[in-house]
């Protein structure tokens, strides 16, 4: 028999401050028009979203439940309530998809156990952007997050995942905290193999995009400052 539950609104962000509509579909408007309840990371981020995409959002009948990685399984079991009594929620990243790299995962598998429909929508994101750009093999690849902090294991990592790569053909793409991103970018040149392939692809969707791809060897000879801008970094050795 079909319940009568509310839909679950995967809705994506924007991944800097250019003009909203220059990135995402105004069909994430119309789901904001109707959508009062929602699941976010960061309350004062969701509101400033929210205003900025629908000005005349009424922020005070807007209800707000924080999911960071703080929040306690028992705690999420409820996030749902909403849905289960009839209203739509959306579901909110700080920046681009809901659900990738992103702890939103864990509500979209709670929506599935309830049997609440989750609707996934359009919009940017950086890891998939990245691939698109980086030239590299987009029919087997792998995000594999932060790397270890201990360089003697994120050098261990880093041949682990170069091997993988070639032994698979498989494309390895990972992040990291964007002040530490030139000392990755060292580590990379110093580590991998003169000729395994690296794209480095940072403030996605911004004017000051960068998006490049050299041989390791290449990029001994490059100078680019990545200092506190969000990156992805992307491997392959054929």
């Amino acid at each position: 028999m079909k319940n009568h539950f509310g839909k679950l609104y995967l809705i994506p962000t924007d991944l800097g401050d250019e003009p909203v509509w220059d990135v995402l579909p105004i069909s994430i408007k119309k789901v904001i028009d109707f959508t009062d309840d929602y699941i976010v990371e960061n309350e004062k981020s969701a509101r400033r979203f929210i205003k900025k995409t629908h000005p005349e959002k009424s922020q005070p009948s807007l209800q707000l439940k924080i999911l960071n990685k703080f929040t306690e399984a028992s705690e999420k079991l409820s996030f749902l309530n909403a849905c289960k009594e009839g209203k739509p929620m959306g579901l909110l990243s700080e920046a681009g998809c809901p659900a990738i790299a992103d702890p939103g995962s864990d509500i979209v598998k709670l929506a599935h156990e309830n049997n609440i429909q989750v609707v996934p929508m359009v919009g940017p994101s950086s890891i998939i952007m990245a691939l698109m750009g980086s030239g590299m093999n987009g029919q087997s690849f792998a995000f594999n997050g932060y790397l270890p902090i201990d360089k003697n294991d994120r050098k261990t990592e880093l041949k682990r995942l170069e091997k993988l790569s070639n032994d698979h053909n498989q494309t390895q793409l990972f992040i990291e905290t964007p002040y530490r991103n030139n000392k990755l970018l060292e580590d990379l040149i110093v580590t991998l193999h003169p000729q395994t392939r690296l794209c480095v692809a940072c403030d996605l969707t911004l004017p000051s995009e960068y998006i490049k791809t050299y041989s390791i060897n290449d990029w001994k000879h490059i100078k680019v400052d990545l200092h506190k801008r969000p990156a992805i970094f992307i491997i392959h050795k054929d």
